[in-house]
This record gives C-alpha cells, sequence and structure tokens, in this order.
C-alpha cells in the first residue's frame, strides 16, 4: 500500500487529493465505498441473491428467464442494503445459493448473443455458432492486454483495464483502431474463469476499480457476467463503454456494475453515422447513459471534436445538465486525427487536425455556463 501511495503521488497525486472534494466524493460515495472495501461491490451481492429455479435450463423460454430476473431486480436493491449495512462482514451471513441472480443475468446473456442482439445494431449471428458478428466477435472473449492503467480520471486511478477485442462502432477517427477494428481477435483467447483470475490478480496488486473497456466490452457481456462467478475479492466493477447496448443488455448490467464510464460522442444521429456507422445513436446512446445515472454513480465522457463545438458538444453538455445531474463530466481535449481520418483527410476534412485551443475553452466555458462538474476529473 505504501508503494501504491509514492507511486500515486509521484505521477499522479490528483488521484489522491481529488477525494478532499465534497462533491466527488458525494456522487462518488457508492464506488468510494466498494473501492475502500468499506462496502461489497454489487456483484458480490448478486451472487447471494437465491432464486428458486435453474436459469441454464435449456427447456425454459426466455421469456421465463426475464419473469425471473424481473423479480429478482424487484427485492435487490433492498437485499444489497441489507448485506451492505455491515460493510464486507455481511457477505458471511449468508450461504451460497445453487442458483442466484447472477446465475439468472448469465443464462439471459447467453441466450441474448445467439442470435446477437447485445447491442442495437442487433446483427442476429449465432455468435456461439463461430460466427462473427458486426463487433468481429463469436463465441471467444478474447484480451489484448490488461494493466494498472495511470492515464484514467483521476477517482479511477490505479484502474485495473482490461482491453477487449472488438467494437460495435466503426469510428473513423479511433485511436485503438488496431484491436477495434483492424486486429481485434489477435489477442489471447481466454475462458471466463482465466478472465476471473486477472480481476483478482489486478486487485490485489492494487487495482482501485476493473475497468472493462476495448474496442468496446459490450460484445463480451455474457463472458464478464459469467468470469463474476469466479471473482472472489471484492472490487468496484467499472463499465468504459459507447452505450450502444440494446436495452437487454443494460437491463443485464444494472445491478452489476459499481461505477458507470460512458462517452456521449455525438449531439446528433447525422454525425454519428457519418463517422461511426451507428443508427440511432443519440436515442440509444442518452436512454442508457439516462438509466446508468439513475443506477449508479458514473463519470461521463465527451471528446471535444474539432468542427463539432455547435452540432455535439454543446448539445451533449446541455443534455448531461438536463438529465444526469448527479454525473461528473470529463470534457476532454485529447483528439488527434487516427486511423482512417489520416488515410483519407480529404474525406473527413472537419476532423483532420486536432481541436483547437479557442474550441476547448469554448467547451469549458459552456460547461461553466451549466453548471457541470467536470474540471476535479479531468
Amino acid at each position: 500500500m505504501v508503494d501504491w501511495f509514492i507511486t500515486l503521488w509521484n505521477y499522479r497525486p490528483d488521484a489522491l487529493t481529488v477525494w478532499s472534494d465534497p462533491v466527488v466524493k458525494e456522487r462518488l460515495s457508492h464506488y468510494y465505498s466498494v473501492m475502500k472495501n468499506e462496502k461489497p461491490a454489487r456483484f458480490l451481492v448478486a451472487k447471494l441473491l437465491a432464486v428458486d429455479v435453474d436459469p441454464y435450463n435449456s427447456e425454459m423460454s426466455i421469456e421465463e428467464l426475464w419473469k425471473i430476473h424481473e423479480e429478482a431486480a424487484r427485492v435487490f436493491q433492498g437485499f444489497y442494503r441489507d448485506v451492505a449495512s455491515e460493510g464486507l462482514r455481511g457477505l458471511e451471513k449468508y450461504e451460497k445459493p445453487r442458483y442466484s441472480y447472477l446465475d439468472v443475468k448469465i443464462a439471459i446473456a447467453y441466450r441474448l448473443v445467439n442470435p446477437c442482439r447485445l447491442c442495437e445494431r442487433r446483427c442476429g449471428v449465432l455468435r456461439l455458432e463461430g460466427k462473427p458478428g458486426v463487433c468481429t466477435m463469436d463465441k471467444d472473449v478474447i484480451v489484448h492486454s490488461y494493466f494498472h492503467h495511470m492515464g484514467e480520471e483521476a477517482p479511477l486511478v490505479p484502474s485495473g483495464t482490461i482491453f477487449y477485442g472488438g467494437c460495435n462502432f466503426k469510428c473513423v477517427f479511433c485511436q485503438n483502431y488496431d484491436i477495434s477494428q483492424v486486429n481485434p481477435r489477435s489477442g489471447e483467447k481466454l475462458t471466463p474463469r482465466e478472465l476471473a483470475s486477472i480481476q483478482v490478480y489486478l486487485r490485489r496488486t492494487g487495482a482501485r476499480n476493473i475497468n472493462h473497456v476495448g474496442g468496446d466490452p459490450t460484445p463480451h457481456i455474457p463472458f464478464i457476467l459469467e468470469s463474476f462467478k469466479y471473482v472472489d475479492v471484492n472490487v468496484p466493477q467499472l463499465w468504459n463503454s459507447n452505450m450502444y447496448m440494446s436495452e437487454e443488455s443494460m437491463k443485464l448490467l444494472e445491478d452489476i456494475i459499481d461505477i458507470w464510464l460512458p462517452d456521449l460522442k455525438y449531439g446528433n444521429n447525422q454525425c454519428a453515422w457519418r463517422l461511426s456507422k451507428v443508427r440511432n445513436y443519440w436515442e440509444v446512446a442518452t436512454r442508457n447513459i439516462k438509466r446508468a445515472h439513475d443506477s449508479g454513480d458514473i463519470i461521463i465522457r465527451h471528446l471535444v471534436l474539432p468542427n463539432h463545438i455547435e452540432c455535439c458538444t454543446k448539445p451533449v453538455l446541455e443534455w448531461i445538465a438536463k438529465n444526469t445531474p448527479r454525473a461528473l463530466v470529463n470534457i476532454m481535449d485529447q483528439y488527434r486525427p487516427e486511423h482512417l481520418v489520416v488515410k483519407y483527410p480529404e474525406m473527413y476534412k472537419d476532423i483532420a487536425r486536432r481541436p483547437r485551443h479557442s474550441e476547448i475553452m469554448e467547451a469549458y466555458r459552456i460547461a461553466d455556463e451549466l453548471g457541470l462538474v467536470y474540471k476535479p476529473v479531468s
């Protein structure tokens, strides 16, 4: 612990001082308490909430599974409060059931992947039969790297980050294009048990959280949920995503994720289609981010694109101020031309440069005018 304190102070002193900000500490209160081992992570409690049927029974319809899920979801919040009221000791009061709320989520997730409707593309590919979806993923969980990330938002570092292959977006400026689009399947194939062992290792060696990212983690939801069966340490689970998942996937992640780290990239559907090749972006992303905000702690990221202040940055920040008042916001200034923008700059003239200082300052001005809390986490 002393070594980690020295490391943080030398490289990211704000990772320590950020917790002296009462607004940050209040808005991330659940995450903070789990990070400090004062309360259990949600997934650990979901493993203790018993259900009275075998959700893996192949004869059970998905409609029946959803009904069981809804019944468990109705009692989970009260159950979590009871368990967490005694801190981690509350976990010892309950015997591990044969089948749990988490098992129901896992069983449904594997149904949703075959045919696949984990994200709003709903491509319907039979991924468990080895056929890749639009995201390029099939029946395997593919991890390209995992490590203690020191470059995330101050409350999160060191973040136990797991980079998954594949993505349901096709961003022309993607900075991780090698693992998301070009060589997404070149990582290591892992079992859910092996994925769990990575999470345990990262936590035991000092990670404040487990950061599921990519690419995007959405195509890997069934495998990630299954991995939680084998994670036996208390650690906050963080969902770092473009938030283009289906409503069904969002229901599965609720009551499991302790802190959300979503992107809200675009302020309209036209920019989303031209630059990321996704339809109905605004409706889907805002629906899911609103739901995430209402279910837990959240830091919303917005990457400022050059020439996109009026069409994207302004409507994004206005929506956040109106709809997610508890959210902390990271207005990101690190955009740079990458991937197809570099290859075909004439096709993407509007974003073929870095943002100007004046554009970043305008984004900050809008955020200040709206009363958003963004500086403590940027």
